[in-house]
């Protein structure tokens, strides 16, 4: 398993989560205008957490590329997959940092390591587009080469927010 991000990507998304707030009403029909009923069932299932930084990789994507509604959805979906493992902050950060130090984890760990490949199958399920399963698979690795370097590019910087 391989730790999810950059450290200094982790600290910012450690702080983060600490203010995070549910998504204000703007956001919230932004999100049901973007994404289909299956799709927004599984954003409002994360944590606010996720939902939070979801939408701030959102509003990156399109600050940038505001016709670009397809980098947009990917951004929203990304981080649906770490509703599996049930970990708050301190749990995430635990799993993080036994990640970086090569210690072998199991349950909610693991499924919180795992969180991309758990996001992705769930996306394919709702019907998802390529690119938004491509970018939560992958989205802690190397860009595959079914994504354009371009896109991908934007999807990383936006996730950084």
């Amino acid at each position: 398993m391989r730790a999810p991000g950059r450290p200094n990507h982790l600290v910012r998304r450690f702080f983060g989560s600490l203010r995070a707030r549910r998504p204000v009403p703007e956001d919230q029909l932004v999100v049901a205008g973007l994404l289909t009923p299956a799709e927004a069932a599984l954003f409002w299932a994360q944590p606010v957490a996720d939902q939070s930084h979801g939408v701030a990789s959102f509003r990156a994507v399109i600050r940038d590329q505001p016709s670009r509604r397809d980098l947009g959805r990917a951004a929203l979906l990304h981080d649906v997959g770490k509703r599996h493992a049930g970990l708050g902050t301190m749990g995430r950060s635990i799993a993080s940092a036994l990640a970086f130090a090569h210690i072998a984890v199991s349950g909610r760990y693991a499924a919180y390591l795992d969180h991309g490949s758990l996001g992705a199958a769930d996306l394919r399920h709702a019907g998802s587009d390529p690119l938004s399963i491509g970018f939560a698979a992958d989205h802690h690795g190397a860009r595959p080469d079914r994504i354009d370097p371009d896109d991908w590019a934007i999807l990383v910087a936006a996730d950084g927010e």
